[in-house]
């Protein structure tokens, strides 16, 4: 990890009418981090990260990622420039075989200027590069599985989709929006290793979860949020030992309790 800033939010407040959905969200994040953001329901975890991402305009704060002020600037545009995310609702081109759901983000106007999937000047097979993609991230090559339409695959491939497709723009950020949901715990078991490579591949990521216990085996930092605003920051044994915490997030119950059912 370092000490460099790569994504810093100021001040991010986001008004539906007269609902306040954040209100004065500041955070940082550094080069190599894997930020945890948790919080219950309806808390402002996903509006963070669709004020982050450009998905929703803010109503008033800053965003800055690698020093630029992206505040006003579309998704595809924030994509272009490294931050990347994952959807809690999966969204594959549902018509198309997995492998071609890689092909066009690697057509992307940020693959041609990196060089392709890890440079190597392969860029010009594309299928080629999206197969070996999606075997990074655990599917199987000389199967059948990476030519099934999206439509047809479990929720444990789609997630893995999800994160391909990102990786296929070479990001400097991945945020995973509940990645771990809906998965087995087999599926969950094997994903978890997968999280730790990226970071050793020097991406960072920022993570919302609702499972706790695997979040906390790769989180070096986590930002609790409740009704909207930030709660309080820190290492994950911070977090959780934390009494404001505990009443806000977990109510009256023990905290093994809910790591084990989490």
């Amino acid at each position: 990890m370092s000490e460099e800033p790569i994504l810093i939010a100021e001040e991010m407040t986001k008004t539906f009418g007269g609902i306040i959905a954040l209100n004065r969200v500041s955070f940082t994040v550094n080069r190599g981090d894997v930020l945890g953001i948790i919080g219950p329901n309806g808390s402002g975890k996903t509006t963070t990260v669709n004020c982050l991402t450009g998905f929703v305009r803010k109503t008033s704060g800053r965003v800055y990622f690698l020093g630029t002020d992206i505040s006003k600037k579309p998704p595809h545009k924030i994509a272009d420039m490294g931050l990347t995310r994952t959807f809690q609702v999966m969204r594959p081109y549902y018509s198309l075989p997995a492998y071609k759901n890689l092909v066009i983000p690697l057509f992307s106007p940020r693959a041609r200027r990196t060089g392709g999937w890890r440079g190597g000047g392969r860029l010009g097979d594309r299928d080629t590069v999206g197969i070996d993609i999606l075997e990074e991230i655990g599917f199987e090559r000389d199967s059948y599985v990476p030519y099934k339409n999206a439509a047809t695959l479990p929720t444990g491939y789609l997630k893995r989709l999800e994160l391909a497709r990102c990786l296929a723009l070479k990001p400097e950020v991945i945020i995973c929006d509940e990645i771990f949901s809906g998965l087995s715990m087999s599926e969950i078991a094997s994903m978890v290793p997968l999280i730790e490579r990226l970071q050793m591949d020097g991406i960072t990521l920022i993570m919302i979860e609702h499972r706790l216990r695997e979040l906390f085996r790769v989180a070096n930092r986590v930002m609790v949020m409740n009704f909207g605003e930030k709660l309080m920051e820190g290492s994950p044994e911070k977090v959780m030992s934390d009494d404001k915490v505990k009443e806000a997030y977990f109510g009256s119950r023990d905290i093994e309790e809910v790591m084990t059912h989490a």
